[in-house]
Formats: structure tokens, C-alpha cells, sequence
């Protein structure tokens, strides 16, 4: 009698086991699912992100090259004045 309640006590664990199995597959699928997902949203937000970053990029240069051509033409006003003394 013993051995009929320990062998069915061990059946139920059996069972058990298999279900959380199931769950833990479950589970995977679903994390995949969603690192997938996540890597796709991250590659659209890099793109965006990088095309942003270019356009700064080319405002600052544009705007450095402005800065350039202002201070040259100072200089050049400043040196002209200078030599009309």
C-alpha cells in the first residue's frame, strides 16, 4: 500500500513536471517574440537616429563655415583699416 501512494505521489510529480515544461517552452517562444520585436524597433530607432545626427552634422559645418567667412572678412577690414593709416 505504501508503494501504490508513493508510486502515485510520484506520478503527479511527473505530471507536474511536464507542465511546467510546457510553460517554460511557452514562455521562450514568447521571449524570442518579443527580443525580435525589440531588435526591429531598436534598427528603425538607429536609423532614425543616425539620420538625425547627419543632419546636425551637416547644420554645424554649415554654420562653422559661416563663422569662418564672417571672421575672415573682420580680419581683412581690420587690416585694411589699419594700412590706410
Amino acid at each position: 500500500m505504501a508503494e501504490a501512494a508513493l508510486e502515485e505521489r510520484v506520478a503527479r510529480l511527473e505530471g507536474r513536471v511536464e507542465g511546467f515544461e510546457d510553460r517554460f517552452a511557452s514562455l521562450e517562444r514568447r521571449i524570442d517574440g518579443l527580443d525580435h520585436k525589440l531588435s526591429s524597433r531598436i534598427e528603425v530607432l538607429d536609423h532614425r537616429l543616425s539620420g538625425c545626427i547627419e543632419a546636425l552634422d551637416n547644420e554645424i559645418s554649415r554654420h562653422f563655415i559661416w563663422t569662418v567667412g564672417i571672421q575672415v572678412a573682420v580680419l581683412l577690414a581690420v587690416v585694411t583699416a589699419l594700412a590706410g593709416r
